[in-house]
């Protein structure tokens, strides 16, 4: 195995390695959160979209520089929209693995370890980590992805020596996602304390909250609203209470494999791989005890969006390139065959899985390809031909639906919409001050199934809806533009002045 990827530049090998992931993983550009991070960047793009809503995005758009530097780009290399984020997304990938690529330097001496630790992370991308509701990477792009190869540049960064270069991955890191960042720059703290004071650990759990509080604005006193707590209850991975046991598992399993690691890491002299294990079984243990103490008590509910688990997230990243590493190191060594006997069946694996979990959308999405999915299909014909100001309502529960494909309406459609039930409320839970409107709406919207054309006048008297997204074979007196096998599109007329047909 030394001899193979020698002869080559490691980049051109990386480069063969992020499209080898995104054909694994897949691409969904406007799928599950991208309902939350892309109309921020559309509403820079076009500041005319979203009159009505906005509210449920701008709460996290004004809490990161994602959408004014993926606007920005998208103005300066005059590329249509999807082909930018198309960029962004492959961009993300490679740096992820670029990252890895110069942490498993740092671990281990030999190419074949490194190349272990790299093609185990890019073929397990989209892997859940634990009970966070996270991948490794999202398969659209998001803030969170540009964030995860910025804290592996950092810890690199620091393993070298380099603090002012630590620093500055870091501070990238914060302007992307605000909460994402406070992990690996706690394990920073972590580690570079680790090396000079052994009490230092209670010290990083109180700074690591009070950094994350400070971004939120959270306080102490629990959460009086039933709207609140009630989008609370839909978001269960927040509460350690509520994983299963296998998710629980997921939590106490890499304590245990990085104490594995730090004995071989110790036998072979690895110091960095022996002092990186030992300040992440601190890490693991210290977001754990937060978990607990943030979940059990309930004057303490409001804090549990925090999610100090998310932790995982970068622990998982930092496990994979040792154990990689490690297999390549002891198992694959130089047999091509043991390469292939290993992440061929792997790979085949997640791509399964991946089309299990989108199986009415295209496996990789590609920019300006026609739509296969009737949903999509239906979004894009009323971004085409609906007014920018036109104000929708639909199922609140429509990304939950079978074959509608997860794909968020705001960020496809460009339109507004009433508040929904499965992304909205996920905002909600973060910024609860958005909750008393946000359950006013889900609650007008109850019983959808079952509306007839006067409850969708009624919406249109109170919220301004003018067209509504119904399941075929529709309700009958609606006057329809555009239908397909799975969806109408429909115009309301409205009794009262809240009207914007």
């Amino acid at each position: 195995m030394n001899t193979f990827p020698a002869k080559y530049k490691p980049q051109l090998f990386l480069l063969m390695l992020t499209a080898g992931a995104l054909l694994v993983q897949g691409y969904h550009p406007f799928a599950e959160d991208a309902e939350i991070y892309l109309p921020g960047v559309e509403k820079i793009l076009h500041p005319e979209l979203f009159p009505v809503g906005q509210e449920f995005f701008r709460a996290h758009a004004r809490m990161t520089l994602f959408p004014n530097l993926i606007a920005f780009s998208v103005r300066v290399t005059h590329v249509p929209f999807e082909t930018g984020l198309f960029l962004w997304h492959i961009g993300s990938i490679f740096l992820l693995l670029l990252a890895c690529w110069e942490l498993s330097g740092i671990f281990f001496t030999s190419v074949r370890a490194r190349w272990g630790g790299v093609c185990l992370v890019a073929a397990l991308l989209s892997i859940p980590v634990a009970g966070t509701a996270l991948y490794i990477m999202d398969q659209y792009l998001n803030p969170r992805n540009l964030a995860a190869f910025a804290g592996v540049f950092a810890v690199a960064r620091l393993l070298e020596g380099k603090y002012l270069r630590t620093l500055l991955w870091l501070v990238f890191a914060a302007s992307m996602h605000p909460l994402m960042w406070v992990f690996p720059a706690s394990f920073c703290l972590l580690f570079v304390a680790m090396e000079k004071f052994e009490s230092w650990r209670s010290t990083n759990r109180v700074q690591a909250t009070a950094v994350a509080t400070l971004f939120f604005g959270v306080t102490f006193a629990p959460s009086s609203s039933l709207a609140y707590h009630q989008a609370a209850l839909n978001h269960g991975f927040h509460y350690i209470q509520r994983w299963a046991w296998y998710e629980l598992l997921g939590i106490v399993a890499p304590l245990i494999v990085f104490y594995w690691f730090g004995r071989i890491a110790r036998n072979r002299r690895w110091a960095n791989v022996e002092r990186v294990s030992r300040a992440f079984i601190v890490y693991g243990l210290i977001y754990l005890a937060m978990a607990i103490a943030f979940d059990l008590p309930a004057r303490f509910e409001a804090l549990a969006r925090l999610q100090p688990l998310r932790s995982l997230h970068f622990e998982y990243i930092v496990m994979f390139v040792m154990m990689g590493g490690l297999l390549g190191e002891f198992v694959l060594r130089e047999k091509v065959w043991r390469w292939l006997l290993l992440f061929a069946p792997l790979s085949a694996g997640m791509f399964v899985a991946q089309r299990q979990l989108f199986p009415a959308s295209a496996h990789v999405e590609w920019p300006c390809a026609p739509a296969t999915n009737p949903w999509e299909q239906a979004f894009l014909w009323i971004r085409a031909n609906t007014p920018v100001d036109a104000v929708f309502a639909l199922d609140p529960n429509t990304m939950n639906i079978e074959g509608e494909g997860e794909t968020g309406f705001r960020c496809l459609a460009e339109r507004s919409r009433l508040a929904d039930g499965v992304k909205d409320n996920g905002v909600v839970s973060m910024f609860p001050a958005l909750a008393d409107e946000w359950w006013s709406q889900v609650q007008d919207q109850s019983g959808w199934k079952n509306f007839r054309l006067a409850d969708f006048s009624r919406l249109g008297d109170k919220y301004g809806v003018s067209w509504v997204v119904v399941q075929q074979p529709g309700v009958a007196g609606l006057d329809c533009a555009y239908q397909n096998s799975a969806v109408r599109v429909c115009r309301i007329a409205s009794s009262g002045n809240g009207s914007r047909e």
